[in-house]
Parts: structure tokens; C-alpha cells; sequence
């Protein structure tokens, strides 16, 4: 079977200015955690997210990318039945690998541009999408950021052959 190499950053950002999509990209130290990126926040404006990389417990479906804005919390259970899917579970490194071409600490929605169309099922919180003019991403490594606006992010994403939904995203109690 025939494993396409993953895109780069560089192609990934060549993709979204070869379709006329404006964004920015700032470099910087590798950030692992929402902690570590939000020291970096005055170069970059914007809403942040955190990214989820589900699969269906029982492996029925596609896997599940929920994209949050980044100080949402929630129930990965809860968010899972409001989108009509049992039970999910996190998405394991190789898995992650496979489907999106990024390791853990670089989930992103930008990671699709590597997945099947179908393969992955892209849920966006309507907070983050609605609520600000950009919207942060590592471009496929967690040593960049870029910024992009809500309306091109799901143009590229829909370019790809994907179908992003836009959610209200459930509020874990407590």
C-alpha cells in the first residue's frame, strides 16, 4: 500500500496562498501545551484553540478532530453524544500520524490537508469561529503559528473535499 509523504509547512502554506487565502505565520520555540502557547500571545492575536483527536470506541465512523476554543471545557463523552457518536476515546499517536501526518503537541485542523476526505470528521466550536477575526494554528509543526480567518480556514478545508461543521460545543458542569 502506497502512504503519501505528509505535507510540510511550506507546501501547506504554499496551498492556502495559491488559493488566495490570507493568513500569517510567526515562528517560534516548539510549545506543547495551550500553557506554553499562551506566553506567546502579543505576537499573536486571535482566538487559540485546543484540537481533540478522537476515535469511536467501538471503531464504527470516521475519527473525530474538535477543534475548541483554548479555555473551553468540556466532556469528550458529552461533546461526542451532541454529535450523535456513543462513546469516543483519544486517538492514539500512530493514529494520529496516519490520519493527520502530525505527532502529538502539533494536532491541528491544518493536519486534514494529509487526510482522506471522510477518513476524519472536522468539528469546529462555533465560539472560536464566530467570536473572533482570526483564528491560530500550528501549520502542521508546533514551532509555528499561523493566523488565519474563520471563513478561509473552512474554504481551504472544504477545497480539501472536507465537509467542517460548525457546532455549539456542550459545557462540562462543574
Amino acid at each position: 500500500m502506497h502512504i503519501p509523504m505528509p505535507e510540510t509547512p511550506e507546501t501547506l502554506l504554499a496551498r492556502l496562498n495559491a488559493l488566495g487565502i490570507e493568513c500569517r505565520t510567526v515562528r517560534h520555540p516548539p510549545v506543547f501545551t495551550v500553557e506554553e502557547s499562551k506566553a506567546l500571545r502579543p505576537e499573536l492575536p486571535g482566538g487559540h484553540s485546543k484540537n481533540l483527536f478522537l476515535k469511536p470506541q467501538k471503531g464504527e465512523g470516521p475519527f473525530l478532530l474538535a477543534v475548541l476554543e483554548e479555555d473551553r471545557r468540556v466532556s469528550v463523552n458529552a461533546l461526542a453524544r451532541s454529535l450523535s457518536i456513543p462513546r469516543v476515546a483519544f486517538g492514539s499517536p500512530e493514529e494520529l500520524m496516519e490520519q493527520l501526518g502530525v505527532p502529538p503537541g502539533s494536532v491541528t485542523p491544518f493536519g486534514l490537508v494529509n487526510a482522506r476526505p471522510g477518513a476524519v470528521r472536522p468539528v469546529f466550536d462555533r465560539g472560536l469561529m464566530e467570536d473572533f477575526e482570526w483564528v491560530n494554528f500550528h501549520p502542521l509543526t508546533n514551532s509555528m503559528t499561523t493566523a488565519i480567518r474563520p471563513e478561509g480556514l473552512l474554504r481551504f478545508l472544504r477545497s480539501l473535499g472536507h465537509d467542517p461543521e460548525v457546532v455549539d460545543i456542550p459545557l462540562r458542569e462543574g
